[in-house]
C-alpha cells in the first residue's frame, strides 16, 4: 500500500518544489487546491500547508481550518501555512518592518524531533512579508533567526496530532538542511516508511493497468519522447500486444529519427506501426509561414493521420497518453478559489467521435521520476536522456515557410550540433539544444566563390523544468568548432550565430 502526503496549495511558486522534495524522500504526495476537502483514508499520513502570495491579514486570503485537520493528521505549515496556523489559533502575525527574502541563519532554541540531526546554526531560505510576532498560548518556539522571533514552532499538546510551522522554505536548495527537516516530519512524525520507489511504482501501476484495461485494446500515439515511451512500456507490460502504438513521421523529425525510434521500440518489444506521412505534411504546410498556423496545421494533420490509422484497428476502446503531473496539477488562482487546470500536451484535440477512455499511467509523476521509472523498465539510457523536442518538430525551428529542402538542411546542421555536444561530454549539461534556420541570407566567401546563403542559429539552455531557462555557457572553442563544421558540411548555410537569450524574456523555441 502506497502511503500518501497531501500538500494543500495556497498558490505558492514553491509548491511543486515541496512535492519534489517529499518524493525525493521516497514518499508519495499529491498537490490539491486549499479549498478542496482533505478526505482521510488509510493511505494518508499527513498534510503540508504551502506558502502563498497573500498576507494572512488580507480579507481575501485563502483559509483552511488547521485545527480541524490536526484532529486526524499531523500538519506542517510552511511560510504562509505557518502564519495561517499561528493567526488562526490565537497568535499575532504582522507585516514585517523589512521584507525578508533570501538566506538567513536558523538558530535552534530547543531540541525537537522535527529538528533532529539539524545543526545548531543552519542556513535557510526566507521569502515573506509578514512575521509571526506572538505564538498562540501553549505553542513553543523551536528556532529563530537574527531578524525574526519565530522561525520554527510546535503546538505542544494543544492539538490531537502533531502541528508544526516553519517560517522558511525547507524545500528549496538554499535551505542547507531543509531536506533533513522534511524527512523528520515524514518519517518520525507522520510515520512514513519511504517505500515509494520506481520498482514499487512499476509493480502497482502494472497491476492497476491490468485492472483498468482487462482484455480491451489500447491505441497510443508515440512520439519517440521520454513520456510516451515510458507510458507505452508500462501499458505493454500490463497488456502485451493489446497495445497498438502508432508513430507518425510528420516530415519535421530530426535526422534519421523515424528509423532510430522504431528500432528502439522494436528492441523494447512494443507493438508499433510506423507511418510515413512526410509528403502529406509538406503539402499541407506549403506556403505557410505564420508560426501559429504551422502549429495548427501539424496538429490537425497529425489527428487526421492518427484517426485514419486508428480506424484500421478493430475494437479499440482506450487511448494511452504520456500525460505527466505538471500537465494536470490544479493551480490555485491568487484572486480567488477558482482553479486553473493546465491542458494536456500530448494528443489533445482528438475528435470526439473517437469516444476513447483515457489511460494515463504517468499522470502523477514529474519528469525526473518518469526517467527513473524508465530506467527501472530497462529502456535504453539514450532514449531516456533525450532532450525535450517540440511537438511541431523542426517546423517551428524553420522560421518562415517549411520546405523539404529546408528540413533536410536543418536536419543535417542539427545532427552535427547534437553529436558535437555528445562527443564533448556537454549533452547532459544542457537541458535542451537545437538549431534554428533563419529566413536571413547573407554574403559569404567559400574558396574563390561568393555565396549568398542561409544563417543558422544555435540554441542551448540550462533549466530544471523549462519554465525558466538560462542560455548555456558553452566554451568558445566548442562553438567555433561546431560553426566551422556546419558551414563546411551543410550546403546552403554560410553563417552560424549563437543565441544568448534567457527565458524570460525570450522563449526556448523561436516560434
Amino acid at each position: 500500500m502506497t502511503e500518501k502526503i497531501i500538500i494543500l496549495d495556497f498558490g505558492s511558486q514553491y509548491t511543486q518544489l515541496i512535492a519534489r522534495a517529499v518524493r525525493e524522500c521516497n514518499v508519495y504526495c499529491e498537490i490539491i487546491p486549499y479549498h478542496r476537502p482533505v478526505v482521510k483514508d488509510e493511505r494518508l499520513k499527513g498534510v503540508i500547508l504551502s506558502g502563498s502570495p497573500f498576507s494572512v491579514n488580507d480579507p481575501q486570503a485563502p483559509f483552511v481550518d488547521v485545527e480541524l485537520l490536526t484532529k486526524t493528521l499531523p500538519v506542517l505549515g510552511i511560510c504562509f501555512g505557518a502564519q495561517l496556523t499561528a493567526r488562526q489559533m490565537g497568535g499575532r502575525v504582522e507585516k514585517s518592518e523589512k521584507r525578508e527574502y533570501g538566506r538567513a541563519m536558523l538558530h535552534r532554541q530547543q531540541e525537537d524531533i522535527l529538528l533532529q540531526d539539524v545543526s545548531p546554526v543552519s542556513q535557510v531560505w526566507m521569502s515573506h512579508g509578514d512575521s509571526i510576532l506572538e505564538l498562540p498560548e501553549g505553542f513553543e518556539v523551536l528556532a529563530v533567526t537574527e531578524s525574526i522571533p519565530v522561525a520554527a514552532f510546535r503546538a505542544g499538546n494543544k492539538t490531537a496530532h502533531p502541528l508544526y510551522g516553519l517560517q522558511f522554505h525547507p524545500e528549496v536548495y538554499h535551505s542547507a538542511e531543509g531536506k533533513i527537516i522534511l524527512k523528520n516530519f515524514l518519517y518520525r512524525i507522520c510515520g512514513c516508511s519511504g517505500n515509494w520507489t520506481p520498482a514499487s511504482f512499476v509493480e502497482e501501476t502494472v497491476a492497476a493497468l491490468q485492472q483498468q484495461i482487462g482484455s480491451r485494446k489500447v491505441i497510443m500515439a508515440l512520439s519517440g519522447g521520454v513520456d510516451s515511451t515510458v507510458a507505452a512500456t508500462l501499458i505493454h507490460r500490463a497488456i502485451g500486444s493489446n497495445l497498438y502504438g502508432i508513430f507518425v513521421d510528420n516530415g519535421v523529425l530530426r535526422k534519421n529519427e523515424f528509423r532510430q525510434v522504431l528500432d528502439t521500440y522494436q528492441q523494447i518489444g512494443l507493438n508499433v506501426k510506423g507511418v510515413d506521412a512526410r509528403e502529406h505534411f509538406y503539402t499541407k504546410l506549403a506556403g505557410k509561414s505564420n508560426p501559429e498556423e504551422k502549429r495548427k496545421i501539424i496538429g490537425a494533420t497529425f489527428i487526421e493521420v492518427f484517426d485514419r490509422e486508428a480506424h484500421g484497428i478493430e475494437g479499440v476502446e482506450l487511448l494511452g497518453q504520456g500525460t505527466i503531473y505538471p500537465d494536470v496539477i490544479e493551480s490555485v488562482s491568487v484572486h480567488g478559489p477558482s482553479v486553473t487546470i493546465k491542458s494536456h500536451h500530448n494528443v489533445g484535440g482528438l475528435p470526439d467521435t473517437m469516444k476513447l477512455e483515457l489511460v494515463e499511467p504517468l499522470r502523477f509523476l514529474f519528469k525526473d521520476e518518469v526517467r527513473r521509472v524508465g530506467a527501472e523498465l530497462g529502456i535504453p539510457a539514450d532514449q531516456l536522456n533525450r532532450h525535450p523536442f517540440p511537438g511541431p518538430g523542426l517546423a517551428i525551428r524553420i522560421l518562415g515557410e517549411v520546405t523539404e529542402e529546408k528540413v533536410q538542411m536543418l536536419q543535417e546542421a542539427d545532427a552535427l550540433f547534437i553529436q558535437a555536444l555528445k562527443d564533448q561530454g556537454l549533452y547532459q549539461d544542457v537541458w535542451q539544444a537545437g538549431a534554428i534556420l533563419l529566413p536571413v541570407q547573407s554574403v559569404g566567401v567559400m574558396g574563390d566563390e561568393r555565396t549568398y546563403e542561409f544563417t543558422l542559429a544555435l540554441r542551448a539552455v540550462t533549466s530544471v523544468d523549462g519554465m525558466t531557462a538560462d542560455w548555456a555557457h558553452l566554451p568558445y572553442s566548442f562553438l567555433a568548432s561546431v560553426s566551422n563544421e556546419i558551414i563546411n558540411k551543410v550546403r546552403g548555410i554560410n553563417r552560424v550565430v549563437y543565441d544568448i537569450s534567457s527565458k524570460p524574456p525570450a522563449t526556448i523555441e523561436w516560434e
